[in-house]
């Protein structure tokens, strides 16, 4: 039986809920072409069945940022997701800031080896440091969600470096994701 990824690019086309800003680029264009490559690469796989929280670079959800979230949530838990990734851009008032994190409702956990394992695979793919997986058990969508969850952040939208790898290459980071679900569940 096919394992469920839900699939969220964060952020929304618009305001509400619209995402950062840097080196001429928006967070929520870059997550949401990363998301569909990775959706491309679990659906070829055949041991993925994959939902997206945007399938089309338009998708608006929610009417405020509390709805957007929940919506979000929402769906994956109806639908029986087994795993939420939640794809974002970091943001730093330092432009030196790089490298991918990820966060996960508490350490230790299934969510905190996929994380694991999703940030090692980046690192190998994209060549951008780990910076790590932490414990953020306030976000909404590491809160609210019935499933092992974790909220990728990717690289630094304010790192210019970062910012045109992200753009230029978003299939090194869909592939990254894509290995380190691949590493978790054994199952390629």
């Amino acid at each position: 039986m096919a394992i469920k990824i839900y699939i969220d690019q964060g952020h929304n086309p618009v305001n509400p809920n619209a995402g950062a800003e840097g080196n001429g680029l928006r967070e929520q264009n870059i997550v949401y072409r990363i998301g569909q490559e990775l959706a491309t690469l679990l659906r070829q796989s055949g041991n993925y069945e994959v939902r997206l929280s945007r399938p089309t670079a338009q998708t608006q959800l929610g009417t405020s940022n509390a709805t957007s979230l929940r919506v979000r949530t929402e769906e994956a838990n109806s639908w029986g997701a087994d795993y939420f990734i939640s794809l974002h851009t970091n943001a730093s008032e330092l432009s030196a800031a790089t490298g991918s994190e990820a966060f996960v409702f508490s350490l230790g956990g299934v969510a905190d080896a996929l994380a694991n394992d999703i940030l090692a695979a980046l690192q190998r793919e994209t060549g951008l440091a780990n910076r790590g997986v932490f414990a953020r058990p306030s976000l909404y969508v590491l809160k609210r969600t019935n499933m092992p969850a974790t909220l990728l952040e990717l690289g630094f939208i304010t790192n210019a470096r970062d910012a045109r790898l992200m753009n230029e290459e978003p299939q090194l980071f869909a592939r990254g994701i894509y290995e380190g679900i691949v590493a978790y569940t054994g199952l390629a």
